[in-house]
């Protein structure tokens, strides 16, 4: 997993870099294969805001979050892209069990 992380108006220091690193390390869990998160970080005043787009074999899943806190953010994050795979992944195991993918033998023939 390839992470990029730019900020808008803040200065992203090594330890948010770090923070979002570790914070996004558990989206490998999901997939096997690599992929790329391309994370934002920038301050809409009161607010931190923090917005991920991940790519994943020809898919492109995009996240935001924003908090009082630039960690609580990338904590928010964090949870909004685990939920997001974990759902994408669900969807394309259901379709490989059911056989949605693969064309529908019964509806060619009648």
């Amino acid at each position: 997993m390839r992470i990029e992380t730019h900020g808008q108006q803040i200065e992203v220091t090594a330890a948010l870099r770090d923070y979002v690193e570790s914070k996004l390390a558990r989206l490998q869990r999901h997939y096997d294969q690599p992929f790329d998160v391309r994370t934002q970080l920038r301050l809409d005043k009161p607010n931190h805001c923090a917005e991920a787009t991940v790519n994943i074999a020809g898919r492109t899943m995009h996240a935001d979050a924003s908090a009082v806190d630039m960690y609580a953010a990338i904590d928010l994050l964090a949870d909004k892209l685990d939920r997001l795979l974990l759902k994408h992944k669900e969807k394309v195991v259901d379709r490989r069990t059911t056989g949605e993918g693969l064309g529908r033998i019964s509806d060619i023939g009648a």
